[in-house]
């Protein structure tokens, strides 16, 4: 069965992790650098900072206070869990993804990370979890967050 590739561009991989001065320190080694400042999402029950390097953007998380959302990665020893795209039409690409057979886990919901800009989670049949972030208007890559 065929289906039509929803709108799609790369943007970061994410990392579950404990410590974000910890991870970032380890990440420089590798050529990589804070890019923006650090984000903390109540929704989403974490926080947050993005990375750049010589290889894909990485966005590091840690849970909240509280929050186990990022647990059964951390405790499996998972630790690059999802691949984020953007997209012009996150609706759209979501049907499309569904359509395939892949499973929302989170809906649509504003995300501090982007300037309020909707993401989803979405459980491919594969396993492989996937972030549809809705890009800015002209714009699917675009900066990954708000400088303060």
């Amino acid at each position: 069965m065929s289906h039509e590739p929803p709108d799609l561009d790369f943007h970061h991989f994410g990392v579950a992790c404990r410590d974000l001065d910890r991870e970032s320190q380890a990440y420089a080694l590798l050529g990589y650098h804070v890019e923006g400042d650090d984000f903390e999402d109540g929704v989403q029950g974490v926080r947050g900072r993005f990375l750049v390097g010589g290889g894909p953007r990485m966005e590091l998380l840690v849970p909240l206070s509280g929050r186990d959302v990022l647990e059964p990665w951390l405790a499996g020893g998972s630790r690059i869990y999802h691949q984020a795209f953007m997209t012009s039409d996150l609706d759209a690409a979501l049907r499309a993804l569904s359509g395939a057979g892949g499973r929302t886990v989170v809906a649509p919901v504003p995300a501090a990370a982007f300037q309020g800009r909707r993401i989803c989670f979405v459980m491919l049949r594969t396993m492989s979890l996937v972030e549809l972030i809705d890009s800015p208007a002209g714009d699917t890559v675009g900066p990954a967050v708000v400088e303060r």
